[in-house]
């Protein structure tokens, strides 16, 4: 979600293991799921005018690692404004705990089905794709992404565009699709998902037979949006099945409250699922967001959250007012303003490597949306079994 920009436009009117084939458990690529804590290391910014073949590297907004063979995917949120939309390869050196530096190595364009390159908005908004979140299956070397979808007006047409998450090569041709859901589908009435809240967060399953799939935001027929004087606004966390990609659950998750009080008190706020990782076949890393208008930085909250106490309510509707369901668990792992430093606009997480002392790393990577306002961060924290 690109939501300061969002903000800035509602001010003036007042974002284990897989074989080849199905992901059987006899190779690891996930590291120990055992988590008690998350100890700060070290903070990374990327130049704003950074350049990298002929692209603007910003709007990071998803990242991923392939522990085979050391490398990093992440994912560009930029809706072909300047560049068609990509994603690109990296390589993160971590020395002594800190992150010694970043380069990237390689950069490919999102291709529609029939290989054609995604247009801007302005060129073609029915077409165009607002990516979000990547994940790397290492026992099919290929990627998954997600789009948020459109519900906007733009050159006079209210344009409907639905969220996705496809599967795509190395390069980024379009291999399939997962199946959407009845009740994700953009509609012109409010009902459905809210525009700019949708497919934010991806995860495989330590096995690679489930992916998990986060709605950043609550659907219309949910309830409000989580505000100031509103904890526990429930968003819907999706379960697919990897292999056919389709559908076979939906679960509760439900919100903190906005953090702060925007200034003005009417300005934009807001608080969502910004990523997940998943730890195992039910439990989640799920990463809140919260931002408000006047409030230079984000609020980050990691929990870890449990599936499997926890209702399937694909079939539910108006979660806030039926109680007669069971949400997802929910344990605060680490709340990033007690790091006391600068925190933007986190939108990745993934696993890294080991580090020096045996324990495994976890990165999170902030989306600047492309303005010298914002800084594109990498954060290095040491996971404590």
């Amino acid at each position: 979600m690109k939501f300061k920009l969002l903000a800035v436009m509602a001010l003036l009117l007042v974002g284990c293991g897989a074989s080849k084939k199905t992901g059987s458990s006899k190779t690891r690529y996930a590291p120990s799921t055992s988590i008690s804590g998350l100890k700060f290391l070290d903070v990374y910014e990327l130049p704003f005018e950074l350049k990298y073949e002929n692209t603007w590297v910003g709007g990071l907004s998803g990242i991923d690692y392939d522990r085979l063979n050391n490398r990093y995917f992440i994912i560009s949120d930029e809706r072909s404004a300047t560049t068609p939309a990509r994603f690109y390869t990296a390589r993160i050196r971590i020395s002594g705990n800190k992150i010694d530096t970043i380069g990237f190595t390689g950069v490919q364009t999102l291709k529609m089905p029939g290989g054609r390159l995604f247009p801007s908005l302005k060129e073609g908004a029915l077409e165009a794709a607002d990516p979000e979140s990547i994940r790397f299956n290492p026992g099919t070397s290929k990627l998954v992404w997600s789009s948020e979808g459109d519900r906007a007006e733009r050159n006079g047409v209210v344009n409907i565009k639905d969220p996705w998450i496809w599967e795509m090569d190395l390069e980024g041709n379009y291999l399939d699709s997962f199946a959407l859901p009845a009740n994700m589908h953009v509609q012109t009435v409010e009902k459905g998902p809210r525009v700019n809240g949708v497919f934010e967060g991806l995860g495989f399953a330590s096995d690679y037979r489930h992916l998990f799939v986060s709605v950043e935001e609550p659907l219309y027929e949910d309830g409000p949006r989580a505000d100031v004087d509103y904890a526990g606004a429930p968003v819907r966390i999706l379960k697919y099945d990897a292999v056919t990609r389709k559908p076979i659950a939906q679960y509760a998750y439900l919100l903190d409250a906005v953090a702060r009080k925007p200034n003005p008190g009417t300005a934009f706020r807001v608080n969502g699922i910004s990523e997940i990782m998943a730890l195992d076949d039910h439990r989640l890393l799920v990463m809140e967001r919260s931002f408000s208008m006047g409030n230079s930085y984000c609020t980050i909250k990691i929990y870890i959250a449990d599936l499997k106490p926890a209702t399937d309510v694909t079939d539910l509707s108006g979660l806030h007012q039926d109680k007669h369901y069971r949400p997802a668990s929910k344990k605060l792992l680490l709340n990033m303003n007690e790091l006391g430093r600068y925190i933007d606009n986190v939108e990745g997480i993934t696993f890294g490597p080991k580090l020096a002392n045996g324990h495994y790393s976890l990165l999170l990577v902030a989306d600047n949306n492309f303005s010298r306002e914002e800084k594109t961060q990498f954060f290095l924290f040491e996971i404590i079994p």
